[in-house]
């Protein structure tokens, strides 16, 4: 392969642009991504406080809760502070390996939330369909095992991206990314090469993580809807209902901004590159800080513990 001059070989620094076209104004778009995050993280650890303190909320549907909230800060600390570095203090370098690294976390993460969603729509399931059933079937161990296995499904199949950049990918045709993280596919549009290998794996993982755990979901519901529809009382009906609304307004927020953000990327050539960017943003920061405010008002239990700790 014969490489130009203005190639790089191996680059140690990369340089984050932020948002291509408004970096005038960056510093105000910076504003409500530092307000969004402060409230996820200062939510979502509200959150983990109730579930650890309150003995009555040590069930399984409420330590998913709290695993999806620990999988929040742990998202949003790996994109934001970053972010406001680039809009804020003119800071865009990051080492190539820790670019590397926050692509791996963010994806994983992302595949991790997209798991607990999954077992939280299978905990209902039980909980509405086979109601009998449900504390022998959700057991405090299972629940540590299904922790322990949507962790592995996401880091294993995100790990395979990472190491096609690392062995793949030597020479570079510029080092500044046009984005404001470090994520799969800006990265592996740097290469100098064919990158279809990479870029048809960043789609497959997208496809089965987000394709097979929407329909996973979405079967759920349906077999729970048909469940809540045949009760014979309404109050039963109701009741099952509101168990499930908070997490139905969660998975869709996740989901349709998930869906939003692919499409527009993958069809919208037409659009503005800084759309493209907003949107994926959006997507990454939105959800956790929305979480904690959708479950702190749609669950009751939730809502009483929390006014308890701040005015007890």
């Amino acid at each position: 392969m014969s490489v130009s001059n203005i190639t790089v070989y191996m680059p140690s620094v990369l340089t984050l642009i932020g948002i291509p076209g408004l970096e005038s104004v960056q510093r105000w778009i910076g504003i409500p991504f530092c307000t969004m995050f402060l409230i996820a993280v200062i939510g979502n650890v509200v959150l983990l406080m109730v579930i650890r303190s309150e003995r009555s909320l040590h069930e399984p549907m409420y330590i998913f809760l709290g695993m999806l909230g620990a999988t929040d800060i742990a998202l949003t600390s790996s994109i934001v502070p970053k972010m406001l570095g680039i809009f804020w203090f003119n800071m865009p370098e990051v080492y190539f390996d820790s670019c590397l690294l926050q692509m791996w976390l963010i994806h994983t993460f992302q595949g991790v939330e997209s798991g607990i969603l999954v077992a939280m729509a299978l905990d209902r399931f039980v909980a509405i369909c086979y109601p009998l059933r449900y504390a022998t079937i959700f057991t405090h161990q299972l629940v540590s095992q299904i922790g322990v296995t949507v962790i592995l499904r996401a880091a294993i199949l995100v790990t395979p991206s990472l190491v096609l950049i690392k062995c793949r990918f030597q020479f570079y045709r510029t080092t500044v990314i046009s984005h404001s993280y470090c994520e799969h596919m800006a990265i592996v549009k740097l290469a100098v090469g064919n990158a279809q290998i990479n870029k048809m794996y960043g789609l497959f993982v997208a496809v089965i993580v987000v394709g097979f755990d929407l329909m996973f979901i979405t079967l759920s519901y349906i077999q729970i809807f048909t469940t809540v529809f045949h009760l014979p009382q309404k109050e039963a009906r109701l009741k099952a209902f509101n168990t499930c609304i908070a997490h139905i307004c969660v998975f869709l927020q996740f989901y349709l901004l998930a869906l939003f953000s692919f499409f527009t990327h993958r069809f919208g050539s037409h659009i503005p590159p800084y759309i493209h960017i907003l949107f994926s943003s959006i997507y990454l920061v939105v959800p956790p800080f929305l979480n904690p405010l959708v479950y702190g008002v749609k669950t009751k239990q939730i809502r009483i513990h929390v006014m308890k700790m701040f005015w007890s």
